[in-house]
């Protein structure tokens, strides 16, 4: 499961997926720094290679993305800077189309954590690329007020961050966060949401979690206004 904690962002990345893997002649894991290795038990929800992997990786400036979703346009910025890795591996999923035609599949909506997630193919928390890389994860996120380990830090409204399954287990699923959110800095921040975003992701969360039969207001589950990236832009 991929995803934050237990109030996992978004459980699912990159669990039992169905579609078939990369293909067979491809390298099971890159030489260079950021070391995107397959994960066999985990197959590609969409057939995508490894992301190139050059001797030193890109970690000056921004790159621009645009999601045009369904609900309403999402920018992004992702800086290098911050996750070279991690923006390379977005940027490289994001051209070969693998964001295309997608659903965000969890909205959470506890008082602590507010966050959209998205990234998978199928749509079931459980897809994902077909292979996982090294976490590039924050130092500078202030710390939680009143907390007393000491060791929750706040993810700021605006942020753009990697959900995951555990340490050095990101692939393509990340999270968009719509109000400050209380997390151990567990995973990595590459960016930031514009605040045409912001108004987007308002409104998806404002309609709040889809009901269910056991649950009539839940915090927790496939958003209420169905949000789907139709297409992904990139502007390097």
């Amino acid at each position: 499961m991929r995803g934050v904690a237990t109030l996992v962002v978004a459980a699912g990345l990159l669990l039992g997926t169905t579609t078939a893997a990369v293909a067979a002649g491809d390298p099971d894991a890159t030489r260079g720094p950021c070391g995107y290795t397959k994960t066999p038990d985990e197959p590609a929800a969409r057939p995508v290679r490894l992301p190139d992997d050059p001797r030193h990786t890109p970690d000056r400036g921004t790159v621009d993305v645009l999601l045009r979703t369904n609900q309403g346009p999402i920018p992004l910025t992702l800086d290098r800077k911050q996750a070279p890795c991690t923006v390379q591996s977005f940027v490289h999923l994001a051209q070969h189309r693998f964001y295309d035609a997608t659903t965000c599949h969890r909205l959470t909506t506890y008082s602590t954590l507010k966050v959209l997630q998205c990234g998978d193919p199928t749509g079931t928390g459980e897809g994902g690329p077909g292979y996982k890389y090294k976490d590039e994860l924050p130092t500078a996120l202030p710390p939680a007020p009143n907390d007393p380990t000491g060791l929750r830090r706040i993810y700021p409204r605006g942020t753009l961050a990697m959900a995951n399954a555990g340490p050095a287990t990101n692939g393509s699923q990340f999270f968009l966060v719509t109000a400050d959110s209380v997390l151990q800095p567990n995973y990595t921040v590459f960016g930031t949401i514009g605040e045409e975003g912001l108004k987007t992701l308002d409104k998806v969360a404002a309609a709040g979690v889809t009901p269910t039969p056991e649950d009539p207001a839940p915090l927790d589950g496939p958003p209420k206004l169905t949000t789907d990236i139709r297409r992904v832009s990139v502007n390097c």
